[in-house]
């Protein structure tokens, strides 16, 4: 007996033929000269399907980028904090260069004047990655690698801001020789008895 086809399963396939679509084309083209009839063409779906699923381009890009961030940058735990922030920016930085670059900055760039879609940027992108370098730095914390009193959100700016700065103004991403002072110096900072507030 033929079995039909089942639905769940097409549907998936569908929706995973959209979103690496949707970075595809970004790479090819740019953020900018990408449209839902592109994705959709692209995909082998309806612009129907898509807007079933996501209410616009930023959307199904946002969502691709959170598929392969969650990927391409985990936090490692391997109790040395420098080897895992070295581990884990180096994987930040290979994810903010091409191909991942272009639907990245295009989606920032596309947020500023969109606040819907800066509020789904900051929930499902940010801020839960901000939680798990969180939970990584509480663990340095608890082990004695990290003062006690380091304010998270201090290490947060310290550790990617140089990252995205880079990013953003075109100076280039870290090599591993900066990468590794750069970590070395944050590291140093929040292991000084000097106590602030926790984040």
């Amino acid at each position: 007996m033929i079995k039909p086809p089942n639905p769940q399963r097409r549907s998936q396939k569908s929706h995973d033929a959209v979103l690496a679509a949707a970075l595809e084309l970004c790479a090819e083209e740019g953020y900018g000269r990408v449209t839902i009839e592109g994705i959709a063409a692209r995909a082998g779906v309806s612009k129907k399907t898509i807007y079933r699923w996501w209410p616009s381009k930023g959307a199904v890009v946002l969502e691709a980028l959170h598929e392969a961030a969650d990927i391409a940058a985990p936090h490692p735990d391997t109790g040395n904090l420098a080897i895992d922030m070295r581990t884990q920016l180096a994987a930040v930085i290979s994810f903010l260069s091409p191909p991942s670059h272009a639907p990245l900055a295009g989606l920032i760039a596309d947020a500023l004047s969109d606040p819907e879609l800066a509020g789904l940027l900051r929930e499902r992108l940010i801020r839960p990655r901000i939680a798990e370098f969180e939970q990584r730095m509480r663990r340095a914390q608890e082990q004695g690698q990290l003062h006690p009193d380091a304010n998270l959100d201090i290490a947060l700016d310290l550790f990617y801001g140089p990252l995205y700065h880079r990013l953003v103004f075109h100076l280039g991403l870290p090599e591993p020789e900066y990468l590794d002072t750069l970590i070395e110096h944050v590291i140093r900072a929040l292991t000084s008895g000097e106590p602030s507030r926790s984040a």
